[in-house]
This record gives C-alpha cells, sequence and structure tokens, in this order.
C-alpha cells in the first residue's frame, strides 16, 4: 500500500517562454509554502518518463503545465482525475505526450494516483527561445498557487506560509531561477530570439 504522499510537479521548458509556467509556478510555491516531509516538489521539467518512478510512489499529484486548451492566452483552467486524458488523439500540451505516457504507464501497471489534479494555463508566446514569461502568464502563477494549496488542503496536506526573510534553497540550479535567467539574458543582437523557421512549423 503506498504511503498517504503528494507530489507536486511543475513540468514545462523554461528556454521556451510560456512552456515554462510549469516549473515557475512550483519554484513560487516553493519560495511562498513550506509543506511537511510527505510532501514533494520537484522541477519535472521535460523528464518524461523518468518521472514515473516517482509518480507511482505517490497517492496524491499535482502538476503545473502549460496547456493548449484552445482558450483566450493566459486562461488558467483545474483538471481532475478522469478530466485529464490518459490516451489522446489530440494534442493540447508540448508534454502531454510525455505526461499521457507517464499516465498510462501508472494506469497499466496498477500504479495511478487516487488523485490527480493538473492545474494549466493557455500560454500566449511559446517561440520567444530563451525568453521569460509572458506578464499576463506570470500574473496566473498567484492564482494558481491559491488552487493547488486549495487542493493540497483538500487532500490532507496542508500548506505553511514561510515567513518573509526566510532562506529558501531552490528547487533547480541557482542560474535557472526566474530572476538570474531573466537578468542574465543576452541582448536580442547576440542571441537568436526564435527557434529555426523550419522546424517551428511541425
Amino acid at each position: 500500500m503506498k504511503k498517504n504522499r503528494a507530489l507536486i510537479l511543475g513540468v514545462g521548458n523554461v528556454l521556451w517562454a510560456d512552456e515554462g509556467f510549469g516549473v515557475r509556478a512550483v519554484e513560487a510555491l516553493h519560495r511562498a509554502y513550506a509543506f511537511d516531509e510527505n510532501v514533494t516538489l520537484m522541477d519535472g521539467g521535460t523528464q518524461g518518463l523518468n518521472l514515473y518512478p516517482y509518480i507511482m510512489k505517490s497517492p496524491h499529484v499535482l502538476v503545473f503545465d502549460a496547456i493548449a486548451f484552445g482558450l483566450p492566452p493566459a486562461t488558467l483552467k483545474l483538471l481532475r482525475n478522469n478530466e485529464i486524458p490518459v490516451y489522446c488523439a489530440t494534442k493540447v500540451s508540448p508534454h502531454q505526450t510525455t505526461l499521457n505516457e507517464v499516465l498510462a504507464h501508472a494506469q497499466l501497471l496498477g500504479t495511478m494516483p487516487d488523485e490527480i489534479t493538473v492545474i494549466g494555463v493557455q500560454p500566449e508566446v511559446l517561440d520567444d527561445f530563451g525568453g521569460s514569461l509572458c506578464e499576463s502568464v506570470r500574473a496566473r502563477i498567484p492564482e494558481a498557487i491559491r488552487l493547488a494549496v486549495e487542493e493540497l488542503a483538500r487532500w490532507g496536506f496542508p500548506a505553511t506560509p514561510r515567513s518573509e526573510n526566510e532562506a529558501v534553497l531552490p528547487l533547480n540550479c541557482e542560474a535557472l531561477d526566474l530572476t538570474p535567467y531573466e537578468n542574465d539574458r543576452p541582448s536580442e543582437s547576440v542571441a537568436c530570439r526564435i527557434g529555426d523557421p523550419r522546424f517551428l512549423k511541425y
């Protein structure tokens, strides 16, 4: 039997503007709140099936991601359990294939989480290589965190607000943390802002 644990994943690629929403959201949650030892916060990046060992151990899984719902940019949407497609012919997220593969794998092996929630945002810009979140998408992070805290409390994992001056270790490499990532970005004159157009159409 699984222990009563929760996994909070932020998935996405911070190199592609709003594609990094999931990672930035879990980072912001980590900076704002502390949880007990039964809750794990993780920058899942684009690891795909490598996330399966973590998901199979967690009866409660919450995922932040950028998802193409076909809604106005920066729209926030929450999906629970059966609302999240395990198999789907239409790609709605840059990570849907890999995340869905993980869930399909878990389903086949009987290790699906008891509860799984995805908090997704409709991206506005995805082709700004090396760019950060658009202001409209970044503005939704506080609401995404609020929804996550409410969901975790419903599952029995209350969040404790951190003190204002509390030192918090980053979830990933310090150079990838939002502030240094933005401040150290090369100028447009020396760094490409878009991907190769031969590949962007695919």
